[in-house]
This record gives C-alpha cells, sequence and structure tokens, in this order.
C-alpha cells in the first residue's frame, strides 16, 4: 500500500521549498497527499482536497496536454471557464512508466531553475509509487492462493488484509486494459479470466464500477464477509454473481450477490442440471421463449407484456398458445409455469459466450 507518511513528507517539502500550493496524486488522479497552502487556491484544488478525487471533466482537461506521456514538468495555462488557476503539472515517471502527477499552483514564480531544485524530490515520490505498483503485483500473486477453493492452498497465502471485505469478479477484454495498480488503497488485484479483486467492503461497488468501465464488460460482486479467511466464498459468489450479469440485462452491467434473489439459485447449479431444466423449453423457438418469458416475468400480466414486446393482445394469446401445445405446459397452472420459467432461465445460462445487446453495453 501507498506509504502515506513519507508521500506527505515530500510534497511538504517541495511545498516548502518552492513556496507553492502542492498535491500529490496517482495516475487516476486521486490525492494521495497535499501540501499547505501558498497564495490563491482555484475550484479544481478545493474539489480534489474535499472529494480525494477529481471530475472527469477536469481530467480530460489536463490530460489534454500530453501530461501522461510528458518526461518533465507541463505548464498549463489558467481557465477562466473550468476556474482553473495557472499550475505546473509534473508528472512522476519511474523506469519510463508514469505512476501519478505532482500539481503545483503557479503565479508565475515558478522558473524552470526553481523547478530543477525539486527534482530530486520528485524522483524520491515517483519511485516510492513505483514500488507501490510492484507490491500490487507481488500482492495479486497472493490473492490467488487466499481465493483459492482449496484449503491447502489457502493456508499458504502469504498476505493479510483487514475486514471486513468482498470480492469482485471483472470480465476481462481482449481489446481494453485497465490499470489495475491506480485502484485505491487496501484493494488487491490479480488480472485473469476473469480478473479478481478483493476491496474493503465499502469500496466494492465503486471498484467493481470502475474496473467493468474500463473494460466495457460486466462485474459480479460477491457478499461482504468480516473474515478475509473467507474470502474464497466471496469470490465463489462473486464470479456466479458476473455469470448472472452477462446473461441477463435485468442485472447488468454489475450484479450484486445479495441481490439476485431466485438467480442465485440458477447461478449455482452445473452444466448437466441447467441442461436438464433447460429440456423444458427445448421445443420453443427464439420468438416464443421472449414472448413467454417476458409474460412469466411479468407475473403474467397480459397488458404489460404486449406493451413491452410491442405487439397486440390476441398475437400474445396466440403465441402463448402455441408455447403451452410445444411444451405440453399449461402456462395457468403454478407448477407448470414455474418449470417454464426456470427452463427459460436455465437456458440463458447455458449459453457459453455473454450475449450481446443490453447486458453486454448498458453504461
Amino acid at each position: 500500500m501507498h506509504n502515506s507518511a513519507d508521500l506527505q513528507e515530500i510534497v511538504d517539502e517541495i511545498a516548502a521549498r518552492l513556496g507553492a500550493s502542492a498535491t500529490l496524486e496517482d495516475r487516476s488522479f486521486r490525492l494521495l497527499a497535499y501540501g499547505a497552502q501558498h497564495g490563491d487556491i482555484d475550484t479544481v484544488r478545493q474539489e480534489s482536497i474535499l472529494r480525494r478525487r477529481a471530475t472527469g471533466e477536469v481530467r480530460d482537461y489536463f490530460e489534454r496536454y500530453g501530461i501522461a506521456r510528458a518526461g518533465g514538468p507541463v505548464r498549463i495555462p489558467a481557465d477562466a471557464e473550468l476556474k482553473v488557476l495557472a499550475r505546473v503539472c509534473w508528472p512522476l515517471r519511474h523506469a519510463d512508466v508514469t505512476y501519478g502527477y505532482l500539481w503545483l499552483l503557479d503565479s508565475g514564480e515558478l522558473t524552470d531553475e526553481w523547478l530543477r531544485a525539486a527534482a530530486p524530490l520528485v524522483a524520491r515520490a515517483a519511485a516510492a509509487l513505483a514500488q507501490e505498483a510492484r507490491s500490487r503485483q507481488d500482492l495479486g500473486h497472493g490473492l490467488r492462493a487466499l481465493l483459492s477453493a482449496d484449503p491447502e492452498e489457502r493456508a499458504g497465502a502469504s498476505i493479510e488484509v483487514p475486514g471486513p471485505v468482498a470480492a469482485i469478479a471483472v470480465r476481462e477484454s481482449q481489446d481494453r486494459v485497465a490499470a489495475l495498480w491506480t485502484l485505491p488503497r487496501g484493494v488487491l488485484a490479480r488480472a485473469g479470466s476473469p480478473v479478481a479483486l478483493l476491496a474493503p467492503a465499502h469500496l466494492a461497488a465503486e471498484v467493481a464500477q470502475t474496473v467493468r468501465g474500463a473494460y466495457g464488460t460486466a462485474a459480479g460482486i460477491g457478499a461482504a464477509g468480516d473474515d478475509p479467511a473467507d474470502a474464497w466464498l466471496s469470490w465463489r459468489e462473486a464470479r456466479q454473481a458476473l455469470r448472472i450479469a452477462e446473461h441477463f440485462p435485468r442485472h447488468a452491467p454489475i450484479a450484486r450477490w445479495e441481490d439476485l434473489g431466485v438467480h442465485r439459485l440458477l447461478a449455482r447449479l452445473s452444466q448437466a442440471d441447467l441442461r436438464e431444466l433447460a429440456e423444458e423449453t427445448a421445443a420453443l423457438d427464439t420468438e416464443l421463449a421472449q414472448t413467454v418469458e417476458v409474460y412469466l416475468d411479468r407475473g403474467g400480466h397480459v397488458q404489460k407484456t404486449a406493451a413491452e414486446l410491442g405487439i397486440h393482445r390476441q398475437t400474445l394469446y396466440y403465441r402463448l398458445g402455441k408455447a403451452e401445445r410445444l411444451t405440453h405446459r399449461d402456462l395457468s397452472d403454478g407448477d407448470d409455469r414455474l418449470a417454464v420459467h426456470l427452463g427459460l432461465k436455465a437456458a440463458r445460462l447455458r449459453t457459453h459466450e455473454p450475449p450481446s445487446g443490453p447486458a453486454a453495453t448498458r453504461p
């Protein structure tokens, strides 16, 4: 985890040496440390300190100046519309990788000579963030053991995390990359299929949204637990919740285990069990299956079903009657309705690839 005391010491020394207001953020613009205020202050600095993170609009503005690839300080002019004062952004780079940013409000007195005097401190901050990134990689290997279903492998886990925690499973993407090392302090991450994360319970939803958004896919969040030794149970739930998020638009793009109701039971079933349930509706084509599923999802409400499908009620009655003949089930009978409903849900989960459409693309 970040050595907050060391980073704060560096920022305080830079601010004192340059006589400028200084803040230090990670690559995702999350505030890590800030120095005493010198001179004027703008809305961006206030928001960064109060909210611990810059807004998306502000991040986009600064990134237009090429700060992520810059090899040295970047001077950014004031912008009255955004209420941004002039500042210097010094990318914290180590071994040609940018790990964060040092921000200095500039009233016009920060000459290149003055900035060079702070270079050793900037290098020290960059090295500290790089060490943090390497530590996270090491912790990622330990996370694999901690989340294992094998008790012997879990016993060999070399990491300790405070509870309560929740596991998160995120579907990876071949086209996009998530900077896992930029996640908040206390979050452990391991790349894989799916990506595994273990987060303090109060951060789980935020972390899931951040990583899922980076990949443009779906995520599942397991139940929170006080004992990190039981995190493997939350991880199992997170993976099962991910399956639901990928196949059921109602629960996309992020499914929480606690919110899934009967879908939790379906997610636990083996492929053989799902196949047996799905046989109930194997005779239905795509149109009939969709019609019956919407009808049963709406509790048999004809008007709501017809409106959602965009069809006339007589068309709906015709399709339901045809479905009953093909499945040999009476949709007015409770047991028959349950068998058909479960069959349709099981058929969705038997799909090996996540469906395209709302479940996969909903923002």
